[in-house]
């Protein structure tokens, strides 16, 4: 199973991910990991990485989709992976698409976890509290909310359009979001 696990900050995305890691046994693949493991490591496109984050630039989609092909090519990738948080826009999109079809890995489906606005916010306020962050402000969610659907509708149209999607309501318990997913990611019987 190829599943690409979409969601604003807060959704749950990381948690689920773990979850379908476990179930699926197939590796968790998180962007965010990735390029800081890269630049841990100073591999040649963690270096680049770390010269662009240094500058205080954000680092290019060429350089975080290399960091995926190399990846996704480990051995431990056959039989699929979950991909949290990736892509971000209609041309990251696009490009992993072509990346996936190339690898001979095209991705089955997208699950995009639905929550509302402000319950993001209400979740995002107390994991701020509890873990003293200043970034979870409401006004900073509700901004980086605001972000996000600008940024994803295109990337929801693209895996709707290709029929890959599927939209899961994520309030509720971590068990009956999951349930949800898994619900979605059962084939359907054919009914003749």
């Amino acid at each position: 199973m190829r599943l690409v696990l979409l969601g604003a900050p807060g959704s749950g995305k990381g948690t689920q991910a773990t979850r379908l890691r476990e179930h699926l046994q197939v590796p968790h693949i998180s962007t965010g990991e990735l390029l800081r493991a890269a630049v841990a490591a100073g591999t040649p496109l963690g270096l680049k990485a770390k010269a662009v984050m240094e500058a205080g630039s954000l680092v290019s989609d060429d350089i975080v989709l290399g960091m995926l092909e190399e990846r996704l090519t480990a051995g431990d990738t056959g039989n699929g992976f979950v991909l949290d948080g990736y892509p971000r826009n209609l041309a990251q999109a696009n490009a992993l698409d072509a990346l996936l079809t190339r690898l001979g890995q095209p991705v089955d489906i997208a699950v995009q976890l639905d929550v509302d606005t402000e319950l993001l916010v209400s979740r995002l306020a107390g994991r701020a509290q509890a873990e003293g962050r200043v970034d979870d402000s409401p006004e900073t969610v509700r901004n980086r909310q605001k972000v996000y659907n600008e940024a994803t509708a295109p990337v929801v149209d693209f895996y709707r359009n290709s029929g890959r999607l599927a939209c899961v309501d994520g309030v509720g318990s971590v068990d009956e979001v999951f349930r949800r997913i898994l619900a979605t990611l059962a084939p359907t019987p054919d009914i003749g």
